[in-house]
């Protein structure tokens, strides 16, 4: 393995560490879908700071998305209270709203900008060993930095948040009660998400993102018994997926998030089938042993009534 292979590796698992310590508490709550909604909903912003600015700079891109990013969460999260709107339909909603005002602002009004959303926003973790920045006389990869930056925040706040946050996953009417601010770890909930999903968008583009938010907590929701377990384990399966599949993108000349989503998928797949007690594999063993266990299959209830008739008739 190589440096850029290595700069590749250790900033998809940057990544993987940033999102599988929030990633169990958005599934948990059902609000999986909350970091794809923030990568439609940022484009406004991107608009945005170009017509304010004239400039279409990586670093006011992000800041822009990430003002539409807060912007996306707390509606989602102001409708889903209104109790009107489930938390799925309120996403629906939001971010639908808030990306057709980005493409009307596009159309209307950034037409001849050509933004580049692939370099400003939507990035690719191929190119993270050639984005580099200064600090003092030494080159660091951007993209690792960020993603660094992003374990850093979503760290702090588990800690920081931590019994609120326990409590919010399984009884957030509870945790109210228990004058532990529920409403309020929420929506800090949501919005670091989103200011995690932001930072790391431009780095490694919104395909990781999104998985590594979904797919390691399920998985690990599968496996887990305890909350702190659940984390570790959808931060290891993160690593695992990173190192897999970029390993694998290299040795098929392949798209490296592409591979790395895929392997994340695969190893939800396998657990779903594996994993004990709630594994598709444990289920049928248990439901053979079961039919084991009682012998032929019990009668119906016309085979059951027929003796009784023929004594009758007899």
């Amino acid at each position: 393995m190589n440096t850029d292979d290595a700069i590749i590796l250790l900033t998809a698992g940057t990544l993987a560490t940033a999102c599988g310590l929030l990633g169990p508490f958005l599934v948990l709550r059902r609000q999986s879908l909350t970091s794809d909604a923030i990568g439609h909903a940022v484009l406004p912003g991107v608009v945005a700071m170009y017509l304010l600015t004239g400039s279409r700079s990586s670093l006011l891109a992000t800041l822009g998305a990430a003002a539409f990013g807060l912007l996306c969460v707390l509606a989602i999260d102001a409708l889903r209270r209104t109790r009107l709107l489930g938390t799925d339909a309120a996403i629906a909603l939001t971010f639908p709203a808030l990306f057709s005002l980005g493409v009307l602002g596009v159309s209307g009004f950034a037409s001849g900008a050509h933004l580049d959303l692939d370099s400003t926003i939507y990035g690719e973790i191929t190119f993270a060993p050639f984005r580099t920045m200064s600090l003092g006389a030494v080159e660091f990869p951007r993209p690792l930095l960020m993603t660094l930056l992003a374990v850093l925040l979503a760290l702090g706040f588990v800690l920081l948040s931590w019994r609120g946050l326990q409590t919010l996953a399984f009884d957030p009417e509870f945790a109210d009660i228990a004058g532990l601010r529920g409403r309020l770890i929420q929506r800090l909930l949501l919005m670091v998400s989103a200011i995690v999903a932001v930072i790391v968008f431009d780095s490694v583009g919104a395909i990781l993102v999104v998985t590594f938010f979904v797919v390691p907590a399920a998985a690990a929701q599968l496996v887990a018994n305890r909350l702190d377990t659940m984390l570790l384990v959808s931060v290891a399966i993160g690593w695992v997926s990173s190192f897999v599949g970029q390993r694998a993108a290299v040795a098929y000349d392949s798209s490296i998030a592409g591979m790395i989503g895929l392997t994340t998928v695969g190893c939800f797949l396998l657990l779903r089938l594996l994993a004990p007690r709630r594994g598709l594999l444990w289920r049928w063993l248990r439901l053979a042993r079961r039919r084991d266990n009682t012998g032929a299959p019990a009668r119906t209830g016309a085979d059951s009534a027929q003796p009784k008739n023929t004594s009758a008739s007899a």
